[in-house]
């Protein structure tokens, strides 16, 4: 009786005359909540669960109760995480592919060349997205670390014995049924729909190139406007990207810094073919790249310059971003 008339009188003081009727006092309504599951506790331990699988996941925190909420049992068990853990991804996952669904067939120009080398294996991918904006972000990216590390793996464990260097492409479709890698489920189609569920654009695993060369030959990269992230290894980034093959008789201290220079000159004059130290020099609408002039020095041709280093080029990869597959196969 006293709780009640303290409340009467602060509603006078608040509206200048006491309420009509009785004074009912109504039990505070629960917030809207979907459970899909047991309902998740406050004890400590439920919380550190809850924080491990944010950390671990990057998942808000909605979605990793859900997660935890959903796989139910022991909370307290380690085992929880795991389970809550795949539950997200297969949410994601089936959420990217329904927006996959929806934005199929919008065009996919942006994207980045991504460049991976790994002893005597080196490989070039290209993944597609609609806007630039998509392409500078960190997952995007990670995407294509994603599909230059499968890529790379899947050449590894070609069993070739090599007495020369080999070459070989794969398209949007052989890329995309590649696995994702040791420390990921399914296949690099599966972390597409992730991506696309995640960042909300079209994006599409375009094509892949890989070189394996024995002894006796080396393998000059180069990427246009290269970004660097500690995150990401020895993935080097960029909307051009090269490789040329040569071969030589002993290993010299500028190989790399010359494979570098040749990687550039393919890119900047887009040669065709390789071409012979025999064939006359051409102008700039040369596409025969030993005849083409050097791109760093045009007075004399791409073949003057290797023939006094020792080396000679035998073959290359050009991707440039967006363009048509057939572009990056030499004749």
């Amino acid at each position: 009786m006293l709780l009640l008339r303290s409340l009467r009188l602060c509603l006078v003081a608040w509206n200048g005359r006491p309420p009509a009727g009785p004074l009912l006092l109504q039990p505070p309504q629960p917030w809207n909540t979907f459970h899909v599951g047991p309902s998740l506790s406050d004890s400590a331990s439920s919380k550190e669960l809850l924080m491990k699988l944010r950390r671990k996941t990057g998942y808000s925190f909605v979605n990793c109760k859900k997660a935890l909420e959903a796989c139910g049992g022991d909370l307290k068990e380690v085992c929880v995480v795991e389970k809550a853990e795949s539950w997200l991804h297969k949410q994601a996952q089936n959420e990217g592919w329904s927006k996959a669904v929806k934005l199929q067939g919008r065009k996919t120009k942006e994207g980045l060349i991504g460049l991976l080398q790994e002893g005597n294996t080196t490989v070039l991918v290209e993944v597609n997205c609609e806007t630039d904006f998509v392409s500078r972000n960190s997952k995007f990216q990670q995407l294509v670390q994603q599909v230059a590390v499968g890529t790379l793996l899947h050449c590894q464990n070609l069993k070739d014995q090599l007495s020369t260097y080999s070459k070989g492409f794969l398209n949007s479709t052989e890329l995309s049924e590649l696995p994702a890698g040791p420390d990921r489920e399914g296949s690099l189609k599966d972390q597409l729909a992730l991506a696309i569920g995640n960042l909300g654009e079209n994006m599409t695993l375009k094509r892949a190139a890989w070189v394996k060369v024995p002894s006796g030959f080396y393998v000059g990269s180069y990427v246009h406007g290269a970004m660097h992230s500690p995150s990401f290894h020895n993935l080097v980034l960029g909307k051009y990207g090269a490789l040329v093959v040569c071969e030589t008789s002993e290993r010299k201290a500028n190989l790399e810094d010359l494979g570098r220079r040749l990687g550039q000159h393919v890119v900047g004059m887009a040669p065709l073919s390789v071409g012979s130290l025999d064939d006359e020099p051409g102008g700039e609408m040369e596409t025969k790249m030993l005849s083409q002039p050097y791109l760093l020095d045009p007075s004399i041709t791409l073949g003057q310059y290797v023939q006094p280093q020792g080396v000679s080029v035998v073959d290359f990869v050009r991707f440039e971003c967006g363009e048509s597959e057939e572009a990056a196969e030499p004749e």
